[in-house]
């Protein structure tokens, strides 16, 4: 996972349930926010985008994903993301227990892909080793 600038957890008392704790946004460089974290697969995950491309005035902004390693992605898609007070975003299921790899287009196919390095997430299974 990229570097984390920041985070913003609900709050709640220090003995909090697991589940609340999944709960929170956590926002990584590039303009790009992730809730929940940790991720599990099963899981809806939601992303957020106001990176390059929504400070350029795109139009439509779309997010690819892909499962797998960096430099292998499968079940590659391109999820429509929509504008929601200036903030691009899209929601989805995490259906896959590899890794989740992921950048953004737009309508005219200009990309940020954190500069060549896209941004990705470990999925877990929600076993406990």
């Amino acid at each position: 996972m990229s570097r984390c600038c920041s985070e913003n957890r609900t709050k709640g008392r220090a003995g909090r349930t697991a589940e609340s704790h999944k709960r929170r946004t956590v926002e990584v460089e590039g303009g790009v926010a992730i809730s929940p974290l940790p991720l599990t697969h099963g899981e809806r995950v939601t992303v957020k985008y106001d990176g390059l491309l929504a400070k350029s005035g795109a139009e439509q902004i779309y997010l690819r994903r892909g499962y797998g390693s960096a430099q292998s992605w499968n079940s590659v898609q391109d999820l429509p993301m929509q504008r929601n007070d200036g903030v691009w975003e899209v929601g989805f299921e995490a259906d896959d227990e590899s890794r989740l790899n992921f950048c953004f287009r737009d309508h005219v196919e200009n990309w940020d892909n954190n500069n060549g390095r896209n941004w990705s997430l470990e999925i877990h299974t929600g076993e406990i080793p």
